[in-house]
């Protein structure tokens, strides 16, 4: 049986990460947007809306979606998933915080 191999890597401070705003975070060439919600839960998502390519670190986030700032669409943060009528996703990636700091799995 072959294992995946699994990178953990800090990308700041649990505090350093407003909540309910973005952050886009670069690792290598994956620029992934991460998120603090309402509840305190960190979540990362790629970076590109799946319409036309908008920064969704720099979209509005309400619950567990982002609002695209190009054309609004509705993104799921947990799922990457769009809200319909629209479709697509984008990638999600693990996120966790261990010690106050926040660790993106890849």
């Amino acid at each position: 049986m072959v294992e995946a191999i699994r990178y953990r890597i800090k990308v700041g401070e649990v505090n350093e990460i407003p909540k309910e705003i973005g952050k886009t975070v670069k690792i290598g060439p994956l620029e992934i947007a991460l998120f603090r919600l309402a509840s305190g839960e960190i979540r990362a998502i790629e970076n590109r809306c799946p319409h036309k390519g908008g920064v969704l670190a720099e979209g509005m986030v309400s619950g567990d979606h982002v609002f695209c700032p190009m054309h609004d669409w509705k993104i799921n943060v947990t799922d990457g998933k769009v809200q319909a009528p629209d479709v697509g996703c984008v990638k999600t990636y693990e996120a966790v915080i261990e010690d106050g700091e926040v660790i993106i799995i890849l």
